[in-house]
């Protein structure tokens, strides 16, 4: 009665733990799971495939971030002071440390709100509408220093 299942008896003996970057290269060409087996099941390693629009946010709001920086820094420059007290203390100097924490920070946020783009946050904000907001905040504050940058340049304040 030791009889394998049929699902088993079709895989073979190799063991696939053993090539990892061939698992994940066939995984990304030909995801298996792209949503949760059951309805309750809601862990962040349900699914083997996230949606390329949540890519495309997650590099937009990195490159946002990055801009972000290069920006504070060069308002800064300028007389400006950095309003975030986390942040005021990194910018002295050459403004690399505050450039590095700053988009680790952002770049960790980042991954980890793509990661939980599917769940919903506090039962039911979806955690991908947050990935949305952090992206528009993104936009508001990068328009709003090259308002300030052009306004501190050409001296209308």
């Amino acid at each position: 009665m030791s009889e394998e299942p049929p699902a088993a008896a079709s895989r073979g003996n190799a063991d696939r733990r053993r090539q990892p970057l061939r698992a994940l290269w066939i995984g990304s060409l030909r995801p298996r799971r792209m949503g949760p087996r059951r309805a309750s099941d809601r862990s962040v390693a349900a699914v083997d495939w996230h949606h390329p629009q949540w890519l495309a946010v997650a590099i937009v709001i990195l490159l946002l971030s990055v801009t972000d920086a290069f920006l504070t820094l060069a308002v800064i420059d300028l007389g400006a002071e950095e309003a975030n007290p986390f942040m005021a203390p990194l910018v002295v100097g050459n403004g690399r440390s505050f450039a590095l924490w700053k988009f680790g920070m952002t770049a960790l946020g980042v991954v980890m709100l793509t990661l939980l783009a599917r769940l919903r946050a506090f039962g039911r904000v979806p955690v991908s509408l947050l990935l949305y907001t952090v992206l528009l905040a993104y936009v508001a504050l990068v328009s709003y220093e090259l308002w300030l940058l052009d306004h501190l340049t050409y001296g209308y304040l």
